[in-house]
């Protein structure tokens, strides 16, 4: 038996494509791979909380603190008391720190990302004991990457990083940070677009990197839903009585500028002039400045607007998400900071056309004018002409919806890329015994 060691950035009931891709493969490796999965993480429930005192915390009373799904987690308290500097110093005088070779800037970018886990530096040392065979990290710039490549030292186990590297998005686009992958022994890219910028402008070593991309659990949104034998209807609960036969337009995801959310508010009006019979949803965690343009839109016309947080969810297959993806008309995400985008995958496991932004990775994702359109980053405009086009052309709609929901059945399901990541960890598994 295989023993890995798993270490997100954050674990259930945290929410985000990136902790989602972590959870499902280490429960399929679990159930049908016979592996023995550890898993360590942070306290954080939001993304605010991996460095911010202000953030959500997962609670030691929550049921899914210890375990998820059977599977044991064993989350670490992130301190928010130091300074930058007294952490900085903490990190460089730990023995395997020496042997990354990392400077104060880089180290300091990565602790000012978070999470800042000072009882796991303290405890690196046990780690020699536990007898893994490798350690595999995820999301890029944080500080578990930093961390897991100490325990990979320590222990002289090979580490693996998918960083779900936004290679669109300017945050992320640190030179000097960036050399932190090429220290990991494998890095899994999404897509080739990804290695490809990796290796291009940052110089990372081609034979480390191997594209597996996201999956999805293709059968669950594919599948009716019920509750007491009666079919769950998202429209039922939410829209207006008189008005169960509109359409719908889905967004789901954080609620922020580059993931394209407040683009949508902007082209609300301009689709709604044309096409008045339509409802936006948004499910996903909201920010200031979604907060702030749904406010204005809301008081210049009666749009018809349902904005659901994680909060009115019950974790990642909740019954509102999955219908709505269901009786979604199409999927509207036009994000510059996605790796692949997990969402697009649930909405054509569940037969609906996506429109993605033509920028980073999403264009290898979204195959124009096949399972769906490609629009310009921030162009309101573009955005509404095929929102519109879309809503008014059902037989286009049900033509990308379809092309898009046999794509996921042959590449994309979990138990697929489940199966690659396996094939994977065994080829480096081996290759490490013969060192």
């Amino acid at each position: 038996m295989k023993k890995i060691l798993y270490f997100p950035t954050r674990y259930f009931p945290a929410i985000s494509g990136a902790e989602f891709y972590i959870q499902r493969i280490a429960e399929i490796l679990n159930l049908k791979y016979n592996y023995n999965v550890n898993i360590i993480t942070s306290n954080a429930l939001d993304f605010k909380s991996l460095r911010a005192v202000n953030g959500k915390l997962v609670d030691e009373n929550n049921k899914y603190y210890n375990i998820v799904n059977n599977l044991k987690v064993n989350r670490y308290p992130i301190n928010y008391s130091l300074s930058l500097d007294a952490k900085t110093q903490i990190v460089k005088e730990l023995a395997s720190s020496q042997k990354l070779f990392l400077d104060d800037t880089q180290i300091k970018y990565f602790l000012s990302n978070g999470p800042y886990l000072e009882n796991l530096l303290k405890e690196l040392e046990k780690f020699k004991q536990d007898s893994y065979d490798l350690i595999h990290t995820t999301f890029y710039p944080y500080f578990n990457l930093v961390i897991t490549l100490l325990i990979g030292k320590i222990t002289n186990k090979p580490t693996i990083c998918t960083p779900f590297f936004h290679f669109s998005n300017p945050r992320y686009l640190n030179s000097a940070a960036v050399k932190i992958l090429d220290k990991f022994d494998i890095i899994i890219s999404c897509t080739s677009s990804e290695k490809e910028f990796l290796i291009k402008n940052f110089k990372i070593s081609e034979h480390k990197i191997r594209v597996i991309p996201m999956g999805v659990d293709n059968k669950i949104f594919s599948a009716s839903l019920h509750k007491d034998n009666h079919e769950y209807s998202f429209k039922q609960k939410y829209f207006r009585k008189k008005e169960k036969c509109y359409k719908m337009v889905l967004f789901c995801g954080y609620k922020n500028f580059e993931k394209g959310a407040l683009s949508i508010l902007k082209a609300i009006p301009l689709i709604v002039n044309k096409f008045r019979k339509v409802y936006f949803v948004f499910i996903g965690p909201s920010t200031i400045a979604f907060n702030r343009e749904l406010s204005k839109l809301q008081k210049l016309r009666d749009y018809r607007i349902i904005n659901l947080s994680p909060d009115n969810l019950k974790g990642y297959f909740d019954k509102k998400k999955i219908a709505a993806f269901q009786e979604t008309d199409l999927y509207l995400m036009p994000s510059r900071s996605d790796a692949f985008g997990i969402a697009y995958l649930e909405a054509w496991a569940s037969g609906k056309p996506v429109i993605g932004a033509k920028i980073g990775a999403t264009p290898e994702v979204i195959r124009q004018d096949i399972d769906g359109f490609l629009v310009d980053f921030n162009n309101p405009i573009d955005i509404s002409d095929k929102v519109i086009k879309l809503l008014k052309n059902k037989r286009l709609r049900h033509k990308l919806g379809n092309s898009g929901k046999e794509k996921i059945e042959k590449f994309f399901t979990w138990d697929i890329i489940t199966k690659k990541t396996h094939e994977l960890y065994q080829e480096l598994i081996t290759e490490w015994g013969k060192k």
